[in-house]
């Protein structure tokens, strides 16, 4: 039974463990997700991450442990990528409307919210840049209104200023939608300083906290070493990101 004395825990795994072909891909599992914080997993490839966000989504189920929701959430998820055939022409608005219609007010809100233009809903999906794509793909997921938004390397593929770009942007989402985020990451420099708690995974928790908590930890180093560059700090948010990639100063 969820524990409504916490109204702001949105999912909780206790104990979670998962095997897949005989093969122990995740075990001892137990973190919360608060409402409207930005969680980050990071870890070595095979780690058992893109395991983990399908147990938090639901569509695995645990073989040990316990998954608790909070009765009506809902939940966005944005993979990777999506693969759609060259021989099927689809336009964004199309794309956008794959598992229900919408009014074009409501999907030029959803892409307003990515900073694209509504004039993008006549484009094609297949000459957009990986940054437009994966605007296209969160504008989507942003349709459902989610309590909970999911990103399995979201900025995987993009450029440098891309990935800052899109980065700036969930920021600006969590802050401006409330919505909480979870995401897989290998970006540590722009995770280290966006996320509001970073959970280290190699199969189980290897150590978790604020970004500025666990790069000093021992459980950190043996998994990333001495990273001097990721020059991890505070962030305070006295300003908030725009869908562009600009920053606005609040009082």
């Amino acid at each position: 039974m969820f524990d409504n004395s916490r109204n702001d825990i949105l999912v909780r795994l206790k104990n979670v463990g998962v095997t897949l072909g005989g093969k122990t891909v995740l075990e001892d599992i137990s973190f919360d997700i608060p409402a409207g914080r930005i969680l980050t997993l990071i870890g070595p490839n095979g780690a058992g991450k893109t395991t983990l966000l399908k147990v938090i989504l639901g569509v695995l189920s645990p073989d040990k442990g316990a998954v608790e929701r909070k009765a009506g959430l809902k939940t966005g998820y944005v993979p990777q990528k999506t693969n759609l055939s060259r021989a099927m022409p689809v336009t964004v608005r199309r794309f956008l409307c794959l598992d229900r219609n919408y009014g074009d007010d409501e999907l030029a809100g959803a892409l307003n919210l990515t900073g694209l233009p509504p004039e993008f809903l006549d484009k094609s999906v297949h000459p957009l840049s990986g940054g437009e794509t994966q605007r296209v793909m969160l504008a989507r997921t942003l349709l459902k209104h989610p309590d909970l938004l999911i990103l399995d390397e979201p900025a995987q593929g993009l450029d440098p200023v891309g990935e800052e770009r899109f980065y700036a942007l969930l920021d600006s989402l969590n802050q401006t939608e409330k919505c909480a985020i979870v995401m897989v990451s290998h970006d540590l420099h722009i995770v280290m300083a966006g996320s509001h708690r970073v959970l280290c995974v190699n199969r189980h928790i290897c150590c978790s906290g604020a970004p500025d908590e666990i790069v000093s930890l021992p459980e950190y180093g043996r998994l990333y070493g001495d990273r001097p560059a990721l020059a991890v700090y505070r962030h305070h948010h006295d300003h908030r990101h725009l869908p562009d990639g600009s920053v606005e100063y609040v009082d």
